[in-house]
């Protein structure tokens, strides 16, 4: 993960008064939690998704009481069965979904190196980061179409960016690359169709994942937030961070 100075993102979140839908997976703690709680504060509806059922309703009994509530909903990512049928359960109780925020993730893997034979690291996390990115996307864009509006995040990493270098986190750094590549190709496809298709580096935060040192997750999630409330028209196949685009 990158490490950007520590700032707020360049413009504060344009939420419309509109009833919004949003799923944020990967959320049960962390960034997405985060991420979850600030839609919630806004007033939407947030799915909270969790590969462990469990520990998605402690998360979302933490937010209850939001000005938007919060449903735990079981999401592992790299599962086509748990998609689908979060998909139809979404259709059938909502009829739509506004926003989806591809946040799953992990492997992060400083000591590993591009010349390790072992590429299990790396089948995980291409599973979760990109595929299972593509999975969300896919199962969910019909929703959205329905309404000729979506905020696809998609939460990658500088690192990821084509300008980096360096010879940790091979399998963190190839994935987040490749669901970058994903991420301009569905939102060429979907130029036009009032669904954004953006990815967001919410920079090195003070997560599990990111370890200490880094800036409040407020501020990284803040990032994720505002593209998932850019308003029409509004950019499409950008990465940002902290409301500014930043170089592929």
């Amino acid at each position: 993960m990158s490490r950007p100075a520590r700032r707020a993102p360049a413009a504060t979140p344009v939420i419309t008064p509109t009833y919004r839908v949003a799923l944020v997976s990967g959320a049960n703690r962390g960034l997405g939690f985060e991420v979850a709680r600030q839609l919630s504060e806004y007033g939407m509806t947030v799915l909270l998704g969790a590969r462990d059922l469990d520990k998605g309703l402690h998360a979302a009994r933490q937010l209850a009481g939001a000005p938007g509530e919060v449903i735990a909903v079981q999401l592992d990512v790299t599962q086509q069965e748990q998609v689908d049928t979060l998909a139809r359960w979404i259709e059938i109780t909502y009829g739509r979904l506004d926003v989806l925020v591809n946040n799953a993730g992990g492997y992060y893997d400083p000591d590993a190196q591009a010349s390790d034979g072992d590429l299990a690291p790396a089948l995980d996390a291409m599973q979760t980061h990109l595929f299972g990115s593509w999975r969300l996307c896919s199962a969910l864009l019909p929703l959205m179409r329905r309404h000729g509006y979506g905020r696809i995040v998609n939460v990658s990493s500088g690192c990821a960016a084509s300008a980096s270098n360096g010879s940790a986190c091979v399998a963190y750094r190839t994935s987040k690359s490749a669901l970058n590549a994903y991420t301009r190709t569905l939102a060429a496809e979907l130029e036009g169709s009032g669904i954004a298709v953006n990815a967001v580096c919410p920079g090195w935060t003070a997560t599990d994942l990111g370890g200490p040192g880094g800036r409040p997750v407020s501020i990284g999630a803040a990032g994720v937030v505002w593209a998932t409330s850019l308003p029409t028209p509004a950019p499409t196949g950008r990465f940002f961070r902290d409301g500014e685009p930043i170089a592929w």
